[in-house]
């Protein structure tokens, strides 16, 4: 310090006459002081420029911990998650007669155990990734299956309200239902829709923006490219999967991608969308487990046997307790080995009330809820030009002991097919009941 004050001494002439050495050299040192911290403290910046700071004492809230620096403008959130299931007659949905059998089965499962990890930075880039950490499996299912595995990883960069982009890996903003979080859900799990119709998780870039927000024309645009080979898999040819996605909120608000009207709109709020996605490659459906094949497939021999359009038309709506959701997905998938074209269609609607918004005495944490829910695909079994159609109608009751992040649901389903090959109707009753909570 006294160097660097008498170094400054000479390069600067004596500015106070009358004052003595020591006390020049004095006044110098404090104001070098006050200039150090910018000048010489190397240890006070990252490597990229960036003033370090304290954090500010860790809290919890519905993201989980929250950690944060002093300026805000750097944050982690770190949250975990637990779905423990009990599930009466059969775990997952009956796609054909075997599946329709007359032998239950009870089982425990842990459905979904997760780490989840967000944030941002900067000013406007936020991060977010999740670990999948025991994904179930069958007692024939290899062990590797129930492995720990990362899901999701993806960067949003949003400069502007009308423009920004992610890039990385998610559930791409196709249909709402499975957009919508599992742990956001209505019922214990998705429609019989989902499984033919997802494209879920795939890696690649896409472009988002909301416009006009506050007026009739108040909308949200979604357009990406992906490797359409789904999770953490490499695209095997040139060929690249495309969606696009356009939703209006023509009430001029938007409403987020979970479903129950937890937060009791006070405004009405409606959205309607429209999407399509097409796709050239070996998979005719996707899972968050990757690649996969339609009931009747295998996945393809070449990189471009398997063409596939789909579109969805959507529509949801909530107010004051009150929540509605319906889509309508149709799918088209060409086989150029077989020169064959299959179509699918399929629809689910469901709604959901809280009842203490009409009566009072009955407890707000309290949500009924119904869904109708229906497939027509080729038979699997027989002659794949041949249609099956499935049906599924469930009703739902949740308790919500802390919204979605604590909450208990018992839903009943009674699954019915008509099967074409045999010319025969099957069905059958589920009963499930789980806990969803997150720390």
């Amino acid at each position: 310090m006294r160097f660097i004050t008498l170094l400054i001494l000479l390069l600067i002439p004596s500015f106070s006459y009358g004052m003595s050495k020591d006390e020049r050299i004095k006044a110098l040192e404090e104001k070098v002081e006050l200039l150090m911290p910018t000048i010489l403290d190397k240890d006070s910046y990252d490597a990229h420029g960036v003033k370090k700071q304290g954090i500010k004492s860790p809290k919890h809230h519905k993201k989980g911990f929250h950690f944060e620096s002093q300026d805000g403008n750097f944050s982690t959130n770190l949250q975990w998650r637990a779905q423990m299931r009990f599930s009466k007659s059969f775990t997952s949905d009956p796609r054909t007669s075997g599946s329709f059998s007359p032998t239950e089965s009870n089982n425990f499962e842990l459905r979904r155990v997760r780490m989840k990890i967000g944030g941002h930075g900067y000013k406007y880039v936020k991060y977010y990734f999740e670990v999948d950490l025991q994904p179930s499996r069958s007692v024939s299912t290899e062990a590797s299956s129930s492995t720990a595995r990362v899901i999701d990883w993806r960067i949003d960069v949003q400069p502007y309200e009308w423009f920004g982009f992610r890039v990385g890996q998610w559930k791409i903003n196709y249909n709402r239902e499975r957009v919508d979080s599992s742990g956001r859900q209505q019922f214990v799990e998705r429609s019989i829709v989902n499984r033919i119709f997802t494209v879920d998780r795939q890696v690649g870039v896409m472009i988002k923006g909301r416009l006009n927000k506050g007026t009739v024309a108040d909308m949200r645009y979604y357009a990406g490219i992906f490797n359409g080979e789904g999770r953490s898999i490499n695209n095997s040819g040139k060929d690249m999967m495309k969606m696009v996605r356009f939703q209006w909120n023509p009430l001029g608000r938007d409403l987020k991608w979970r479903q129950s009207d937890v937060s009791r709109h006070e405004k009405p709020t409606l959205s309607i969308a429209a999407a399509w996605v097409g796709n050239r490659g070996n998979c005719t459906r996707w899972s968050s487990s990757g690649c996969g094949s339609l009931d009747g497939f295998a996945v393809g021999t070449n990189e471009n046997q398997f063409s596939i359009n789909q579109v969805v038309a959507e529509v949801a709506y909530k107010h004051q307790g009150l929540s509605l959701q319906s889509e309508y997905h149709w799918k088209n998938v060409d086989d150029d080995q077989t020169g064959l074209d299959h179509d699918y269609e399929g629809a689910y609607a469901q709604s959901g009330y809280f009842l203490n918004e009409i009566n009072e005495s009955i407890p707000e944490e309290l949500e009924l809820a119904f869904r109708y829910a229906f497939v027509d695909e080729p038979d699997s079994t027989g002659n794949i030009l041949q249609q099956n159609t499935r049906r599924e109608y469930t009703v739902a009751a949740n308790w919500f002991i802390a919204g979605h992040g604590n909450k208990v649901t018992v839903d009943y389903s009674h699954l019915t097919l008509d099967d074409a090959s045999s010319n025969r109707g099957f069905e059958d009753d589920r009963v499930r009941v789980q806990w969803d909570i997150s720390f």
